[in-house]
């Protein structure tokens, strides 16, 4: 039950993060753009073919309030994130188990 508390605790601190504090964050360009603006390889650059994507550019399309889109969209890349990592500790551990059920001393491949 520890396990299940935790992982309750460090998903809502998440998603407190992604929904609250990421509005906050610098709207400085990071390393590499900046190193690409500074080359000159930052104005060769062309839209993204998901340019106009519900999640494009770190907000919700369709949300005119910036706070609540930057929010939305961080809360919505936390579930997703959650989704598929959950996902993938389920298929390991069905492998796992399905694993230790095998009897000991038979194989499914031939020995020589």
């Amino acid at each position: 039950m520890r396990t299940r508390n935790l992982l309750v605790a460090l998903l809502a601190i998440s998603l407190l993060f992604a929904g609250v504090v990421s509005y906050y964050a610098s709207s400085s360009p990071d390393g590499l753009e900046k190193v690409s603006e500074d080359h000159g390889i930052a104005g060769q650059a062309k839209d993204h073919d998901l340019d106009d994507s519900p999640l494009a550019d770190y907000g919700v399309s369709g949300v005119d309030n910036p706070r609540l889109s930057t929010g939305l969209a961080g809360v919505a890349g936390v579930g997703v994130t959650f989704l598929a990592a959950s996902g993938l500790v389920l298929l390991v551990r069905r492998r796992k188990a399905g694993r230790e059920t095998e009897p000991t001393g038979t194989s499914t491949a031939e020995t020589p």
